[in-house]
């Protein structure tokens, strides 16, 4: 098993754990948690978020960007700028849970 197989099992696991237990609440915490370490080169590396206390270099500010949950899975599928795409490593299941998470900490509309 490569890390990349593993990293997805276990994030993937969590999710489905996580939407089992407390949905709203639970799928906060997964978006958090795949943001400060789930995807490789993780969120928090880059870009700075209050809520999940990433003061990140060189990415968007993201409190201050407050994308909406469409912009932030487009931006994870395909990359942009010098952001990769995640669409190889993350599961569209973790790339909505990112996306909602991202758009929902920042207040975007």
């Amino acid at each position: 098993m490569t890390r990349k197989s593993a990293m997805r099992g276990m994030s993937t696991g969590l999710f489905l754990l996580a939407m089992a237990t407390a949905p709203a609440q639970a799928a906060d915490e997964v978006g958090r948690q795949l943001f400060n370490k789930g995807s490789s080169p993780a969120c928090a590396v880059c870009h700075t978020l209050k809520d999940a206390g990433a003061d990140g270099q060189g990415g968007p500010i993201l409190d201050d960007l407050k994308p909406g949950a469409d912009r932030v899975a487009t931006a994870l599928r395909n990359g942009i700028g010098y952001m990769p795409a995640y669409k190889d490593s993350l599961t569209e299941e973790q790339i909505q849970a990112l996306a909602r998470y991202v758009s929902t900490a920042t207040g975007a509309k």
